[in-house]
């Protein structure tokens, strides 16, 4: 078997290409450059940057496989840079990595493992996926502190068939000790936890890509009195409390955006509360809904999974949460689960209230 292997210079990545090696396969490394500077080279702050690549590089010599860097800088900034910015302008708050994996990434990666005559596309995700008669499932990663399944829901049958996921079944630490044991120099490279397009604030790429777009107004309480103002409406999410600068006694929280008018709406912690949730863009990772509508929901990428009941509507799904959420910020995902397998899951649109039908 031949094996595309995707390589971001990180320890996750390159163990999963030595342990491809280890099971008698061929691999072929490849890193997806999809952000550049504006020199046109690769970033030096941030992920995927100058380093990164180096380290692949290095990984991949190591190993003795051949390694190539795919440009997609076109694609990506049109797919989910600026859709990010957009996203954002609109009063929602996107997760550009799910984003890049739907649009970019992965048919990148897809795409360049036919040409290869690669048999399997192989990557450095916790997550796992395993076979039962006329199924494919994706479970989430052994360890769970690191598990990524969420950004990995949009997939489907046939691309999870020639997937696969090595380092799922292990932990943080046995993924850094096997590189250490084979001289890898990301071993104890720490872990990336910025937006790869992002080195500093994300508001001056949106301000680089769409100018004075973004609307200055008033910060107002729920009751539409004005309590301050600010420079623009992407400086907020759902849920924010820090940066307000609103002084009332006591915490204030965002509770809405409204970009339209640039008015950004504060209220107590309670007034987060939410009954459920509406999905839009809902894929499936079996050939449909799961005829069981009780199901479990991750609102955002680090929150833990909650007791739900999944509805079908008229244009997309509801969810109805067993107990009341905090914060739902429409942009975000909500990915569907049952224990550790992914169900699905989809675009958040809305926060519901009243009672489910």
């Amino acid at each position: 078997m031949r094996a595309l292997v995707a390589m971001s210079g990180g320890v996750d990545s390159s163990v999963a290409a030595a342990l491809v090696l280890e099971a008698g396969h061929d691999a072929i490394g490849v890193t997806v450059k999809q952000w550049q500077g504006p020199d046109g080279q690769l970033p030096v702050t941030g992920c995927c940057t100058v380093s990164d690549a180096e380290d692949a590089r290095s990984v991949a010599d190591r190993l003795n496989v051949p390694y190539y860097v795919l440009d997609h800088v076109e694609e990506f900034t049109r797919e989910v840079i600026d859709r990010f910015g957009a996203e954002y302008l609109a009063g929602r708050t996107p997760n550009p990595c799910i984003e890049c994996n739907r649009r970019v990434r992965f048919a990148a990666l897809f795409d360049r493992m036919e040409s290869l005559g690669c048999d399997v596309l192989v990557t450095g995700h916790h997550a796992r996926v395993v076979g039962v008669p006329g199924e494919r499932r994706l479970l989430r990663g052994v360890d769970r502190s690191k598990d990524q399944s969420y950004v990995l829901h949009m997939l489907d049958q046939s691309r999870l068939d020639r997937i696969r996921f090595p380092i799922g079944e292990m932990t943080k630490k046995e993924v850094r000790d096997r590189a250490a044991g084979l001289g890898l120099r990301t071993a104890s490279k720490p872990d990336s936890q910025d937006l790869c397009f992002v080195g500093g604030d994300y508001r001056d790429v949106i301000r680089e890509r769409f100018g004075d777009a973004d609307r200055p107004g008033a910060i107002v309480d729920m009751g539409g009195v004005v309590l301050g103002e600010h420079s623009g409406t992407t400086g907020f999410t759902v849920g924010q409390r820090k940066g307000l600068r609103v002084a009332v006694g006591e915490p204030r929280f965002v509770v809405s955006i409204e970009p339209d008018t640039g008015t950004v709406v504060v209220g107590p912690r309670s007034a987060l509360l939410a009954e459920g949730c509406s999905l839009a863009d809902v894929s499936w990772i079996a050939t449909g809904a799961p005829r069981d509508p009780a199901i479990e929901i991750q609102i955002r990428y680090r929150s833990d999974a909650v007791g739900a009941r999944l509805v079908e509507t008229s244009g997309g799904w509801d969810v109805w949460f067993d107990v009341p959420q905090e914060a739902i910020a429409p942009g975000q995902a909500g990915v569907l689960y049952r224990g550790d397998r992914v169900l699905g899951g989809g675009t958040i649109v809305a926060a519901l209230q009243g009672v489910s039908v």
